[in-house]
């Protein structure tokens, strides 16, 4: 029996990259072995297990076989004598088909250390076309590796597109679609993803909503960019520089799905936009089984972006009705992230990039003067009932109006 470190800790700590990843492949034993020397079995598919002490998973080596559909559509070999190089085998790419023997040497029986050099993403074998699910692995380590200068091979792109082509992608369980798209948006260069998947055909089979963004043109005085997908990549790119949360990200990502269906006749104007996209965002949503949290952040950024932007020249009225909108009466890290995912659309324009973006600090202002008046005081001085609530509205109102005099003044 033996012990490999294998995949994306072989593959970072070679190019010295940051990484949280630790899984190992056990040759030569079987699972009752396993049992026996301490390992807790999790795998139900095929032979997984946790060592207890660290938490970390061991696999026995395997072979697989297609036998179905989708990522799930597998079926499974593993056994003594299966060895270490046939396991490999069955990786998507070379760079993660490399492990380390207990002493520190490499094992690389497919040229991953090669494609490291010449910063290639690069699959193993024909295998690779039989897991839809690695359309959007590689998509993912192409946003992951972008910035130092990792490009796919042509080949395998091409193979991603025949994947895309024979309609595997429509195999995919929500659940992995989702959890791959999240870990991409939280990479370095999550248009890069976008791109890579609009590249190979699979923005249009898992994201029609968004792939129909390209193309579609906007008003340059607002956009110089003019191409409105081009304008959410650039969105994106500003949204890694000001959060990390995938719930920023992804929301920047579909904040502007309304345009895609813009009537022609009113194009390069986008009128309603917002509205119309909050029912896409909806059903996207839906059909990814997108956590709660990011489904709120995403809506309420379709919906109010453009008041964001013209905040400071709302009534006061409707810049109370735009905090409760948003949640932000409930909780201002709603806020901050709401203003964080209208700053990257604002800056993600040509020549808009390092743009000061005044709207955020008078929303800051706002929220807190809204929220320093006293549902006490009201009931102090004597007001009960339904009339609570309305002098409530009516003194946060005045206190925005304030807020309004005091920047206008200045």
């Amino acid at each position: 029996m033996k012990i490999y470190r294998v995949g994306g800790a072989v593959r970072d700590k070679l190019l010295n990259y940051p990484s949280d990843e630790n899984d190992w492949v056990v040759v030569g034993a079987t699972p009752q072995k396993m049992i026996d020397l301490g390992f807790v079995p999790v795998g139900s598919d095929f032979p997984v297990f946790i060592k207890p002490d660290t938490g970390e998973e061991y696999a026995l080596a395997r072979t697989e076989r297609k036998s179905g559909h989708g990522y799930q559509g597998f079926t499974f070999h593993a056994a003594e004598d299966v060895s270490l190089e046939e396991d490999l085998v069955r990786r998507d790419l070379t760079i993660n088909a490399m492990a380390e023997d207990p002493d520190g040497s490499l094992i690389d029986p497919y040229g991953g250390q090669r494609d490291l050099n010449d910063k290639l993403l690069r699959h193993v074998s024909d295998a690779f076309t039989e897991d839809p699910l690695r359309v959007l692995r590689v998509a993912r380590f192409a946003a992951r590796y972008h910035h130092l200068g990792f490009t796919i091979a042509p080949e395998t792109l091409a193979l991603m597109s025949s994947i895309t082509a024979s309609g595997e992608l429509d195999y995919l369980v929500a659940e992995r679609v989702w959890k791959e798209t999240e870990r991409a948006l939280c990479e370095r260069s999550p248009d890069i993803y976008i791109e890579t998947l609009r590249q190979c055909g699979a923005l249009k089979a898992l994201f029609p909503e968004v792939d129909c963004l390209f193309g579609v043109a906007q008003r340059a005085d607002y956009h110089p960019e003019i191409d409105t997908g081009i304008h959410i990549l650039m969105a994106l790119q500003q949204s890694v520089k000001l959060s990390d949360s995938s719930a920023v990200r992804f929301s920047v990502l579909v904040h502007d799905l309304g345009k895609g269906i813009t009537p022609e006749h009113i194009l390069p104007s986008h009128s309603g936009h917002e509205a119309r996209g909050v029912a896409l965002v909806d059903s996207l949503c839906d059909r990814l089984k997108a956590p709660n949290n990011i489904r709120q952040l995403a809506l309420a950024v379709t919906e109010y972006h453009l008041l964001c932007h013209k905040a400071m020249q709302l009534e006061p009225e409707i810049i109370v009705n735009l905090l409760k909108g948003i949640g932000a009466l409930k909780s201002a890290a709603k806020l901050e992230d709401f203003i964080l995912c209208c700053m990257a659309d604002a800056r993600g324009r040509t020549g808009f990039e390092q743009r000061d973006y005044p709207p955020a600090d008078y929303l800051r202002a706002a929220l807190s003067l809204v929220m320093d008046v006293s549902i006490a005081d009201l009931v102090k001085s004597g007001i009960e009932g339904a009339e609570i609530g309305r002098q409530l509205n009516l003194r946060r109102i005045a206190c925005i109006a304030e807020l309004k005099q005091t920047y206008s003044a200045s």
